[in-house]
Formats: structure tokens, C-alpha cells, sequence
């Protein structure tokens, strides 16, 4: 049991790097498959052969292409992707100021949506098939079926262009105390928190009615043990493993959301920067934006596998 624990988080870890290099070469390979290059968008439609040609020159655009991908790869490795082809600025430097306001707004969507998904989800597992049991999974379906870009739009249409309670666009830079700050993001929050809490509530529901369904939970109600104590020490903590699990692949979700949010609400985040990036072709932006993605991505992915992993009974055990 001993052996095997450590062997199935190895190759685990192992899939992960294997997937990691399967992620660089795709990022790679796609972002230098798209049509046109930045030579477009600084130069435009009028400009004569000669002249892109000198400037993809300058840029390196003109190199083969495994020659670019290893010299990429190397400077990536060591935390450099370049310079912006538009600006010239660091890459690095544009991206830091914009990743640190995504996880700001993911970081406050998951502080509203993982506590509120665990009680409704957990809830919702010990009362099954009630009325409140209905109503959560009515609720929970409908936001599910909705995607966010049409949670969104309703959001601002309602808050913003009717009420005028809330504004469209997030600025950031005004944020300076508590008030300010739900003032200004409580319409990409709450849209982004509503989707994920839906997943992560359907899933803890699950996790914790199949645990409920367990013959030791049977057999500790035979014993006359009180509802609390059932709970808490008998079918939590072993439902704990997939709600954790659950909870790692809804938290993987915010970064396909938060697309969408900053792009509906202006809000100067990496997604945007990406988007931004893809639409003037600045191939080391798109190329260090989609790394940040995928990376976080498969991090969250791989812990939440490897929680699985020890949550399993010979897990446990070892």
C-alpha cells in the first residue's frame, strides 16, 4: 500500500509534465499558425513588400520555425518570453500588473462561490429529494444552462443601463476601500461566482449523497449515533476527497469565465490582454498568456487528481 501511494502520485506528476509539453508545443504551433503576424497591425494593408518584409526581418519573424520554438522554449524556461511586437515593452511586465487584477477577481469569486456551493451542496445531500433539495437543483441546473457571456449582459443591461445602480466598466485604479470595492465589482463577481457555485454545488451534491448511501453510514445509524456527529466525523471526511476534487475542477472553470467577464466588462485583466494581443497579432503576448492559462489550469487539475489519490482508502491507509 505503501509503495503504490507514491507510485500513483508519480505517474499522476508524470502525466501532468507530459501534458505541460504537449501545452507548450500546441501554444506554440497554433499561435504561429494564425493568419497574419504583427507586421499587419503596425504596418497595415498600404505598406509595400519591401517594407514587411524588412520589419518581419527585424522582429525574427523570418526565422525557421523549430529555430524560434527552442529559443522561445529557452528563454520561457528561464521566466523570459520576450517583448511585445507592437510596443517593445517587456512581456513579463505587461502581464504581471494584469494577472495580479484576474486573480484578484477570481481569488473574490471563489471566497463567494466555494463556502456557499459547500453548504448548499452538502445541504442539499443530507435533505435529498425534498422540496429545498429541488429547489437548489432547479436553481443550480438553470445557472448552468446559462452561459456567463448572457449572465453577463443581463447583469449590465439591468444594474447599469436601466437602474443605473452599478457601472459597466470596471475601474480598477478608483478601488481604494471596502465600499469602492463592491461597488465596483460586484456585477464580475457575482457572474462569474454564480456559474462556478452551480458546478461546484452539483458536484458536492453528488459526492456527499453517494457517501450518505455507504453501508457504514447505515450501520452507524443502526448504532443510534446523532445526525451532527454522522455528519461531520463519519460522512464528511470521507466525502472529502471528491468535494475537494470537485471544488479543484470548478476553481479550473473561473479561467474559462474570467474571459468572458473581462471582456463584457472591460475589466483589465490577462484575458484581456490576450484578446487584445490575439486581434493585433502580438504572438509572445498570445503566447504568454495562453501559457499562464494552461499552466494554471493543469495545476489545479493535477492537485485535484492527486486529492482523489490520497482520498481513496489505500490512500488513507499508506
Amino acid at each position: 500500500m505503501k509503495n503504490s501511494l507514491p507510485k500513483l502520485i508519480g505517474k499522476r506528476c508524470l502525466a501532468a509534465a507530459t501534458s505541460l509539453v504537449f501545452v507548450v508545443v500546441t501554444v506554440f504551433a497554433v499561435t504561429n499558425i494564425l493568419p497574419g503576424d504583427a507586421t499587419d497591425a503596425l504596418l497595415g494593408q498600404n505598406a509595400t513588400p519591401q517594407t514587411v518584409a524588412a520589419l518581419r526581418h527585424g522582429m525574427g519573424l523570418d526565422q525557421p520555425i523549430f529555430f524560434r520554438f527552442w529559443s522561445w522554449l529557452w528563454a520561457a524556461v528561464h521566466g523570459e518570453f520576450g517583448h511585445s511586437l507592437l510596443n517593445g515593452l517587456s512581456v513579463a511586465d505587461a502581464i504581471g500588473p494584469r494577472l495580479h487584477n484576474s486573480l484578484l477577481l477570481a481569488g473574490a469569486a471563489a471566497l463567494i462561490a466555494v463556502p456557499a456551493s459547500l453548504f448548499l451542496g452538502i445541504t442539499s445531500a443530507i435533505w435529498k429529494d425534498t422540496f429545498y433539495d429541488r429547489i437548489v437543483s432547479i436553481m443550480t441546473l438553470g445557472v448552468v444552462s446559462v452561459p456567463e457571456f448572457v449572465i453577463a449582459t443581463i447583469a449590465v443591461y439591468v444594474f447599469s443601463v436601466r437602474l443605473h445602480l452599478l457601472p459597466a466598466i470596471v475601474d480598477v485604479g478608483s478601488v481604494h476601500s471596502l465600499g469602492q470595492f463592491l461597488y465596483a465589482f460586484f456585477m464580475p463577481v457575482t457572474t462569474l461566482a454564480l456559474v462556478s457555485l452551480a458546478q461546484m454545488v452539483r458536484m458536492t451534491r453528488a459526492a456527499m449523497a453517494d457517501t450518505l448511501s455507504a453501508s457504514y453510514i447505515e450501520m452507524a445509524l443502526l448504532k443510534g449515533i446523532g445526525p451532527v456527529r454522522l455528519i461531520l466525523v463519519h460522512a464528511l471526511p470521507n466525502a472529502l476527497g471528491p468535494i475537494v476534487n470537485a471544488v479543484a475542477l470548478s476553481l479550473s472553470s473561473l479561467l474559462g469565465g474570467v474571459v468572458v467577464i473581462e471582456v463584457v466588462f472591460t475589466y483589465p485583466g490577462i484575458a484581456g490582454l490576450m484578446v487584445d494581443a490575439v486581434s493585433s497579432r502580438d504572438v509572445p503576448m498570445v503566447q504568454a498568456c495562453a501559457l499562464v492559462f494552461c499552466v494554471t489550469y493543469l495545476i489545479l487539475t493535477t492537485f485535484a487528481d492527486i486529492v482523489t489519490i490520497l482520498s481513496l482508502p489505500r490512500g488513507r491507509k499508506a
